[in-house]
């Protein structure tokens, strides 16, 4: 009767283990990072200083209790946060550990879950951090249709040739680093928004859409500032064009309506590969105000090497120019050495090199 059992548990062990599966994927990456001027805050300690403490009570040996005296401590060290130059050069890395959940259907449709567990370092100081698992992410998959929930990247997240190429290690160098409305975008350490992301893609056609409900108090009383975006994106030849549109809303007269417009367009020619960058951000802060553009590109030489370039900017006084080229050495097996060298201004401020080297592997 017991070997009944056990071949009874077993079975069904094995029947939901058909049913189900659970994947690991990721990758890391670790090397050496420049910032010129990097700055970041620390821990300060303010030697010889005389501290002050009034209406404090105090015992005589006698056990007779003396109220409201004031005690002076000279000479002495205290410490509090501060800002401070901090080394240019830096150990950068990144642990990244993609969890997902899989179950699908007798009919085909498909259910995943979602958590990250990631670990980087601190960019301002250089001292490591802790990993942590983020947001989780559901989805449901049947056919060219997908419906995401939680921490969800939106319409521009999940946008054709929104990144392009970005140079670098750590990929520092963007060509959309002229826009500066905030949108929906999924969350690798943090709890991210609680959203919904659709997408449906038919033949040489997708559309994407997404909502993110957010509430605050305006004078005591609940006020939305809700966000959405949508977005197309067509196919043809060697080419991939694609269009999105979001916008913020008010929060009464203090935060007024924001809204970003996006045009990509990427194509690919044998060993060469490109893309084009341009939008129109209305944001609160009006010298962010404008038109951002820029481009990316990559290059295969030989067939382990890939030369990456990209340049960003924008029309308003404070947006962030950004430019850089990267090179990309592919090792085998999932493993390449990767390094870049750029330059980031900020409207009329002094650029600051940057570049990193380092190794990343995936699995």
């Amino acid at each position: 009767m017991k070997k009944v059992l056990f071949a009874s548990t077993a079975l069904i062990a094995t029947a939901s283990v058909a049913a189900a599966e659970v994947k690991f994927s990721g990758y890391g990456r670790f090397g050496i990072g420049y910032l010129e001027d990097r700055t970041g805050v620390v821990t300060n300690f303010n030697t010889g200083v005389t501290v002050t403490n009034t209406g404090v009570t105090t015992t005589t040996t006698s056990g007779a209790t003396n109220t409201g005296q004031t005690t002076t401590i000279t000479d002495t060290t205290t410490t509090n946060q501060t800002t401070v130059s901090t080394d240019e050069t830096i150990l950068v890395s990144r642990f990244r550990l993609n969890i997902d959940g899989i179950a699908e259907t007798d009919g085909g449709v498909r259910f995943e879950a979602r958590v990250r567990l990631q670990a980087d370092e601190n960019a301002n100081t250089g001292e490591a951090n802790a990993a942590g698992l983020n947001g989780a992410r559901f989805s449901v998959i049947y056919g060219g249709l997908r419906v995401d929930a939680g921490n969800v990247a939106g319409s521009f997240d999940n946008l054709a040739n929104y990144y392009g190429n970005e140079p670098g290690l750590e990929n520092f160098i963007g060509q959309y680093s002229g826009v500066d409305y905030s949108f929906l975008g999924y969350s690798s350490t943090g709890a991210g928004s609680n959203a919904v992301f659709f997408q449906y893609a038919v033949g040489d056609f997708a559309f994407g859409a997404s909502y993110d409900q957010a509430t605050f108090g305006l004078n005591g009383v609940a006020d939305s500032a809700d966000r959405w975006d949508i977005s197309f994106t067509y196919s043809f030849n060697n080419f991939t064009a694609a269009v999105a549109y979001g916008e913020t809303s008010a929060i009464g007269d203090v935060v007024e309506k924001q809204s970003l417009a996006v045009l990509t367009l990427g194509a690919e020619f044998g060993d060469f590969s490109g893309t084009i960058f341009v939008a129109d951000d209305d944001v609160a802060d009006e010298d962010l105000n404008g038109t951002a553009y820029g481009l990316s590109a990559a290059y295969n030489v030989g067939a382990a090497t890939t030369l990456t370039f990209a340049y960003g900017d924008g029309s308003a006084d404070n947006d962030t120019q950004q430019y850089g080229i990267g090179a990309i050495y592919d090792l085998g097996g999932g493993a390449s050495l990767r390094g870049g060298i750029g330059q980031t201004k900020v409207g009329d401020g002094d650029g600051r090199l940057r570049a990193d080297f380092g190794a990343q592997f995936n699995f």
